[in-house]
């Protein structure tokens, strides 16, 4: 079994989460939990795995509203004491550091892609930098247990990008459970009223690409900020993946073309 999938042994005294608490009071494992809130959900599927609940009990990762209504609903106590963990940590506000050139932000979105070590966040339709689509090509051959999720808005704008969705497939099955978790997502947003986004974000660091400040056609400036930043935007992806419609097999993707 991953370590994702374990469920955390029983902890006690002042550290323990009031989210950790009230699973202890059920006497519920993760996984239990998580068997309840599918069950709760309208099509049986919650979306919750126990390795992303057992992060938002010890606050590595933020709860999305969703997320904390339904844990609200399950546990039977207000969203304020079940998230007070995690709004605490939200307090902190890390220097974000700005990049002003294409060679700097290359090296900061290949540097997210390396250090990437339990998620990688990818969105966007218009990556067409081999180099840069390689090297998640390689971070997932090499770490199995690295979880991806590559989120498009609408059809793919360059060829190079459909034929990596087409290589990401063949190195990872989305539909293997094998480690005890799904670790390949791929879904596209066709929906006018979600703006397309650009971000690449692991547990450690996020790049957010913005406007350029030099050029009205320069891809060369964006904000690349720290841990806190990267978790949330995991979550954030995690949202996106369940509004898109689903592209993980190759015939979904010849279907595009």
């Amino acid at each position: 079994m991953s370590r994702r999938q374990r469920s955390s042994p029983p902890a006690h005294g002042t550290d323990v989460s009031p989210l950790r608490r009230a699973r202890l009071a059920k006497h519920a494992t993760l996984e239990q939990v998580c068997a309840d809130l599918d069950q709760l959900s309208i099509d049986g599927s919650s979306g919750v795995h126990p390795g992303m609940l057992s992060k938002w009990e010890t606050g590595v990762h933020h709860t999305s509203d969703k997320y904390r209504d339904l844990l609200a609903t399950y546990y039977r106590l207000p969203t304020e004491q079940l998230f007070a963990h995690q709004d605490r940590h939200t307090r902190e506000r890390p220097d974000p550091r700005l990049v002003l050139t294409y060679t700097d932000l290359h090296e900061a979105m290949l540097e997210v892609v390396d250090g990437a070590r339990d998620y990688l966040v990818v969105t966007g339709s218009r990556s067409r930098d081999t180099a840069y689509l390689q090297t998640i090509e390689k971070a997932l051959n090499s770490r199995p247990a690295l979880v991806h999720y590559r989120i498009l808005f609408g059809r793919p704008r360059h060829r190079a990008l459909t034929e990596h969705l087409q290589r990401l497939i063949e190195l990872r099955d989305p539909a293997d459970r094998s480690l005890g978790v799904k670790t390949l997502h791929i879904s596209m947003i066709d929906n006018p009223d979600y703006p397309e986004r650009f971000l690449v974000a692991s547990e450690h660091a996020a790049v957010a690409p913005i406007p350029s400040l030099t050029s009205a056609e320069s891809f060369d400036c964006a904000v690349v900020l720290g841990a806190a930043a990267g978790a949330r935007y995991i979550e954030h992806a995690r949202q996106l993946y369940l509004c898109g419609h689903k592209l993980e097999t190759t015939q979904a993707l010849a279907d595009l073309t």
